[in-house]
C-alpha cells in the first residue's frame, strides 16, 4: 500500500554544522515501521506507523531539510543533554562549589544551555537496518557545567513497533546529568495535525503526584497530589478536557508543561503513560527507567514561519502536538529531596525510554 505521506529525502540533510557533516538516517523493522532522524541534535523527524486499517502515516513533527531544522523549533525531535529541562537562575551548588551556567531561557538554563546537544552534531553510525549508535563529548565548563562528559545513545526500532532509546554517560569530575527524548507527537498523522486533533487524544499518566511550578516553569520544590486537579491523568481522558484550567491557574504560561512523579520503584523499567487517538486508532505506550515524566502540550508553537512550518509546508500551530519526556525532575540540582542527578567519576549514568506503538 502506498504511504499517504512523503518520506524524507536524505540529500536534503547533507551539509555541515560547526565543521561536522550532517546526514539523515532511517531505521526500520520488517513490519513497515520506520524512524528517520538527523545526527544534528539526534533529532527524530519522522515516525511512520499504521492506523487501525493498516494505513501508514507520519506521527512526528519535524522538518524536511537541514535548513528547516536549523530554522525550526530547536527541541523538535531532539535527544536532549547534558541536562534536560530547566535549572533555576542557571545556578547550582555541588560539593560546596556554586556553578554558574550559561542562561538561555529567561535567565535560566534550559536543555543544557546554548551548546546543549540540540545544537550539535552527534557522531553517528548506523549499525544495521534497525539500529544506530550516537555519541557526544561535552567539555568541562562548556555552558558552565563541570566535568568532561562522554555520552552514548542507541536508537533502535524493534519488531514490536517500538522506538527504543538507551543512553549512558561517564565523567572525569563530579557533575550533574539529566537526559531525555523530545519527540513531538500527534498520533492523528501529519495531514491531520492541528489543535483539534491533539485535544481529542486520550492520555493516561501513571502518577498520583506532580511537581508544581512557579514563574518561568521552575518547580517550587513541592510534590503535590494530582487528585482533584487538571493534572489527574490516572485514568484515560482527553488532553483538551481541562487544559484551559491549567491556563488560568498557571499564567503567564498557558497549558501543560509540567513534571509528573511516576508511580514505580526507582531505577526500574515501568509504564509512564498511554496515549490514544480515537479516529485513527493509533496508540502509544511510554516506558522508562526514569523517575519523572514531563508532558508538554505544544503551548509555544505559534504557526510562525519559518520556525513553525514543517514537512510539506505544514503549519505547526499552538497545541497541535505533545511531548512525553521521561527524565529526572526539572531543577533537580537545587532540590535535594528530588531524585539525584549527580554523577561522579567511576559511576555510570544510564537510562532507557521506549515508545511502543499499536492500534486499539
Amino acid at each position: 500500500m502506498t504511504a499517504p505521506f512523503s518520506r524524507l529525502r536524505p540529500e536534503n540533510f547533507e551539509g555541515e554544522v560547526a565543521g561536522k557533516t550532517t546526514r539523515l538516517f532511517t531505521l526500520q523493522n520488517r513490519r513497515g515501521m520506520s524512524v528517520s532522524f538527523t545526527n544534528l541534535g539526534g533529532k527524530i523527524l519522522q515516525i511512520a506507523v499504521p492506523d487501525r486499517r493498516g494505513r501508514m502515516d507520519d506521527v512526528a513533527l519535524g522538518y524536511d531539510s537541514l535548513k528547516g531544522v536549523l530554522q525550526g523549533q530547536t527541541s523538535a525531535g531532539a535527544f536532549v543533554g547534558r541536562f534536560a529541562n530547566r535549572i533555576a537562575n542557571g545556578r547550582f551548588r555541588l560539593d560546596g562549589v556554586q556553578y554558574a551556567l550559561d542562561a538561555n531561557s529567561n535567565g535560566h538554563s534550559l536543555h543544557g544551555g546554548p551548546k546543549g546537544s540540540r545544537h550539535r552534531v552527534f557522531d553517528t553510525t548506523q549499525r544495521d537496518e534497525a539500529t544506530a549508535d550516537l555519541a557526544m563529548h561535552y567539555e568541562t565548563r562548556e555552558d558552565g557545567f563541570p566535568g568532561n562528559l562522554m555520552s552514548r545513545v542507541i536508537y533502535r526500532v524493534t519488531e514490536d513497533n517500538e522506538l527504543l532509546i538507551h543512553y549512558d554517560a561517564v565523567t572525569d569530575a563530579p557533575t550533574v546529568v539529566n537526559m531525555t527524548s523530545h519527540v513531538f507527537f500527534n498520533l492523528a498523522g501529519h495531514a491531520d495535525l492541528n489543535a483539534e486533533s491533539l485535544a481529542r487524544h486520550e492520555l493516561m499518566i501513571n502518577a498520583s503526584s506532580y511537581t508544581p511550578v512557579a514563574a518561568n516553569q521552575i518547580p517550587t520544590g513541592a510534590v503535590a497530589p494530582v487528585q482533584g486537579t487538571p493534572f489527574d491523568f490516572r485514568r484515560m481522558r482527553a488532553v483538551g478536557e481541562r487544559v484551559d484550567e491549567v491556563q488560568r491557574d498557571h499564567q503567564p504560561h498557558a497549558g501543560y508543561d509540567h513534571n509528573w512523579v511516576i508511580d514505580k520503584p526507582p531505577g526500574q523499567m515501568g509504564l509512564h503513560a498511554r496515549l490514544r487517538e480515537p479516529r485513527s486508532g493509533r496508540t502509544m505506550e511510554v516506558f522508562s527507567t526514569e523517575p519523572g515524566l514531563v508532558f508538554y502540550g505544544g503551548n509555544n508553537l505559534e504557526g510562525i514561519a519559518p520556525r513553525d512550518v514543517g514537512k510539506g509546508g505544514q503549519v505547526y500551530g499552538k497545541r497541535s502536538t505533545l511531548c512525553l519526556e521521561p527524565g529526572h525532575y526539572p531543577d533537580s540540582p537545587n532540590h535535594p529531596h528530588f531524585p539525584g542527578t549527580v554523577l561522579r567519576p567511576g559511576e555510570w549514568f544510564t537510562g532507557t525510554i521506549v515508545y511502543r506503538f499499536g492500534v486499539d
